[in-house]
């Protein structure tokens, strides 16, 4: 019998379309004679639902990003083992459908790559795919992630942790900090979020007020990080069956037209970006970023697959800045076009990381 892969996308968190434009293209890549497919879609107030699997219906169109809203037949992932998979119908009590051998996790942000649907998959006996509880937690809290870089000798961007608390009580006192000890620009960012949401970058204190504001609308604990002048490198890894890890030739992000960095609006919707794949860089540098990429990958504990994020300055230092444990899988997202120029097709990559998933739960029950 096949395996039952789930594809479960949207979520409660800022980037539910993006978590949509990825799943349409794993459904229209993924090979429905060897895996049977479950689409399962989770609206943006949470509740899950079974999701037409059609990738058409998942199209950006006109700028517009998808969503799931919620109708249809209600689903429910059980943190039991012996029936995991159950629907829900009006007057009806829950019936089990069977279980899922699988889940691929299409979301980006709080409440999906976070560590909560790791932790249901663990309590539901699920294999899924990417990295663990503690490594999807760790990597979505960016200064629990910049401490364990540097634990690991990896250079950080110099940067404040700003607490609700602290920004309440005392603003003037953090505005001093951020001037003191970091300068400007800086980039305000929420501490747990991604796809870019809620950040802006700050030249004088006198923006900071307004930055804090709007990032504080993704989470109240913000980090503030001193901006890097030079070039935005990035580079993926995917594990091996056999146990290792490969990295990408690293990729040169630039920003074109009006944008001044790098943001939500320049990444998915603006076609404002160019992707170097491979990046033009000496070969030493770029072996030392495809070396740092695989130590922020273990730094972590990361399972699967990640993309890592990295300055080059303009003193040819390597600065890592991020890891994204479930990257974007939209046709224009970086991870799998690092990958395709790397010589792994979207369609192989896509199956790669089931096996991994399959393989992997397998390891554990022995």
């Amino acid at each position: 019998m096949a395996p039952r892969v789930g594809l479960l996308f949207g979520g409660r968190s800022s980037e539910h379309g993006i978590s949509c434009l990825s799943a349409a293209s794993v459904l229209s890549v993924i090979d429905r004679d060897k895996y049977d497919v479950v689409a399962i879609g989770i609206s943006r107030e949470g509740r899950w639902v079974m999701a037409n699997d059609d990738p058409i219906h998942y199209a950006l169109e006109s700028g517009d990003l998808p969503s799931i809203d919620g109708g249809g037949m209600e689903v429910v992932l059980a943190g039991d083992p012996t029936q995991n998979l159950m629907i829900t119908e009006p007057g009806q009590i829950p019936r089990a459908i069977g279980n899922l051998d699988v889940l691929f996790p299409l979301l980006h942000g709080p409440y999906g790559e976070d560590g909560t649907i790791q932790g249901l998959c663990e309590l539901a006996g699920i294999a899924y795919v990417g990295s663990g509880v503690l490594a999807s937690a760790a990597a979505m809290d960016k200064p629990v992630m910049k401490a364990l870089f540097a634990q690991s000798g990896l250079v950080n961007t110099p940067y404040l942790v700003v607490t609700d608390a602290q920004w309440r009580h005392d603003p003037a006192k953090v505005t001093e900090r951020v001037s003191a000890e970091l300068g400007f620009p800086v980039f305000v960012k929420p501490a747990r979020a991604g796809s870019s949401k809620g950040i802006s970058k700050v030249t004088s204190s006198s923006a900071l007020v307004a930055a804090i504001t709007e990032a504080q609308r993704h989470d109240p604990r913000l980090i503030i990080e001193k901006a890097v002048s030079g070039r935005e490198i990035e580079c993926g890894v995917l594990e091996t069956l056999a146990g290792g890890a490969e990295t990408t030739l690293p990729a040169e992000i630039r920003v074109i037209g009006d944008h001044e960095f790098y943001d939500f609006q320049a990444k998915y919707l603006d076609d404002a970006t160019v992707l170097d794949v491979p990046a033009d860089l000496p070969e030493p540098i770029q072996a030392e970023i495809r070396r740092q990429t695989l130590v922020a990958f273990n730094a972590l504990g990361c399972e699967g697959l990640a993309r890592v994020d990295f300055f080059l300055d303009d003193n040819q230092q390597v600065v890592i800045n991020e890891i994204n444990t479930m990257p974007g899988f939209t046709p224009t997202s970086m991870y799998p076009r690092m990958w395709a120029a790397s010589g792994v097709d979207y369609s192989t990559l896509v199956d790669r990381l089931i096996q991994l998933a399959l393989h992997r739960r397998r390891s554990v029950l022995r």
